[in-house]
């Protein structure tokens, strides 16, 4: 089997996809927040490689075609958005005022959590991107010298999380604004928490959307000056 995997192109793919469709007849038929498409389709992959016992390198070598399907994925992202345009410019320095904050929180949260862990400055730096996109989520682990495996490995789970929990927290904690509730999707658990976000309404993925390139952007700049910090 790992000798097929080696010699086949798309075997990668076909695997990552046949499992993500199962993920989401589960979820169709099981009406639960940890029955998730994306975990499922990560849990059932890992048992796959596991079970037949198929090295990660071959793998990774024919499924790594989809990654780049990501950048596109995220720019179509900017059709809700152009549909609530009016809702943004009524709303516009909220916005860029809870974008901001969110990234603040984060950045200080990351550094509690180093501090109190006694992490190194590279362990510190590898967890400051874990909210953002994963493709600029990658250049700023690069640039600071964090471990890039690592930060990927934690942009993805934390948007796993956030697609799973983050209706239950806007319930937990009574926000019911749907500005609200997608800035906060947007900027904790991007592209995977705007999936959820686009479920809850149009409103709060076009806010979602928005905030993934905002807080992307921003977070290049401010990741630089807490990386000084420790």
């Amino acid at each position: 089997m790992n000798t097929f995997c080696q010699t086949s192109t798309f075997f990668g793919i076909f695997i990552t996809l046949f499992f993500y469709s199962v993920g989401m007849a589960l979820k169709q038929k099981v009406k639960h927040p940890l029955v998730n498409p994306m975990l499922l389709a990560i849990v059932f992959t890992m048992a796959f490689l596991k079970l037949f016992n198929i090295e990660y390198t071959a793998y990774n070598n024919s499924a790594k075609y989809i990654s780049y399907l990501m950048t596109p994925a995220t720019i179509c992202l900017a059709v809700p958005l152009y549909r609530q345009l009016d809702a943004l410019k009524k709303n516009v320095k909220a916005v860029m005022l809870g974008i901001t904050s969110s990234i603040i929180v984060t950045m200080v949260s990351v550094l509690a959590f180093a501090r109190f862990f006694g992490l190194n400055r590279a362990s510190y730096v590898t967890m400051l991107p874990k909210s953002i996109t994963m493709p600029i989520g990658i250049g700023v682990a690069e640039e600071l010298g964090g471990y890039v495996a690592i930060t990927v490995a934690s942009i993805a789970i934390t948007g796993i999380l956030g697609n799973i929990f983050a209706e239950t927290v806007c319930k937990v904690f009574g926000i019911q604004e749907p500005i609200a509730k997608g800035i906060a999707i947007g900027c904790s658990s991007h592209a995977m928490g705007t999936v959820k976000a686009l479920e809850m309404g149009e409103v709060e993925g076009a806010m979602s959307s928005l905030s993934i390139a905002l807080a992307g952007i921003l977070t290049v700049f401010v990741a630089s000056v807490f990386a000084n910090l420790l």
